[in-house]
């Protein structure tokens, strides 16, 4: 039954994708406008639809209002913190992948007990982390599942 099927499985991603013409739905989660604008700019040139959120509240209610296939969540975001977004999310979708934005470090092992797909060191490298959303949104189910359980996220160090 079509129902039974997660709404992360990526046959019903790339199908639905396809349809869109858009290489997947993206949320973006910063409360830098230059950052978001210049970011969002560039995975839209590279066929993604953008959703941009400046504050947490902002990123749960556009989060609810439609169809997500990624997140990139920037975890220094006013009104909800971005931990506070984090498990929001993951609650009411845990095969969604995250990918958590900070420019510390030392959140590498929270966010990889947390379960977040992976964790983006600022500054970033941009095809890495092109390289890196690909991956993810077409990464298998039964995988994503041994990755989020053994806790291991990608580490996208600052400047690689």
């Amino acid at each position: 039954m079509a129902s039974d099927v997660p709404k992360n499985d990526p046959a019903r991603l790339a199908a639905r994708r396809t349809a869109s013409g858009s290489k997947g739905r993206l949320l973006l989660v910063d409360d830098d406008a230059s950052v978001r604008e210049s970011l969002g700019h560039a995975l839209r040139s590279e066929d993604y639809e953008v959703i941009l959120a400046a504050d947490g509240q902002d990123a749960i209610n556009k989060f609810l209002k439609g169809y997500i296939d990624l997140v990139l969540l920037d975890l220094s975001v006013p009104v909800k913190g971005g931990w506070d977004v984090f498990e929001r999310i993951t609650a009411l979708n845990p095969l969604l992948p995250i990918i958590i934005i900070t420019a510390r470090s030392e959140q590498y092992e929270l966010a990889a007990t947390a379960g977040a797909s992976a964790l983006m060191e600022k500054p970033f490298s941009l095809p890495q982390l092109l390289g890196t959303i690909t991956k993810l949104l077409n990464e298998p189910v039964a995988q994503r599942l041994h990755r989020i359980a053994s806790h291991q996220p990608i580490l996208l160090a600052a400047g690689s």
